[in-house]
């Protein structure tokens, strides 16, 4: 083996190409496959419907309403 393709720093910079190659080449199918999920979530957020109210007045209006609605 030539003595230029030897050494720890070699060994270095050869894996460093290969992980760029490898981040590079798999970046674009790890964003899509983000932008699917989030898709997918927000489209689950939506099915669920507004949140629920935080102020104790707001929620027993939305009791009473269920109330009524039931009845």
């Amino acid at each position: 083996m030539p003595p230029g393709m030897m050494g720890c720093d070699v060994l270095i910079n050869k894996l460093t190409k290969i992980l760029f190659t490898h981040i590079k080449h798999n970046l674009p199918a790890i964003v899509e496959d983000i932008r699917v999920k989030l898709r997918e979530t927000e489209a689950d957020l939506v099915d669920l419907g507004p949140p629920l109210p935080s102020e104790d007045s707001e929620k027993q209006h939305l009791l009473w309403n269920m109330v009524t609605e039931f009845v």
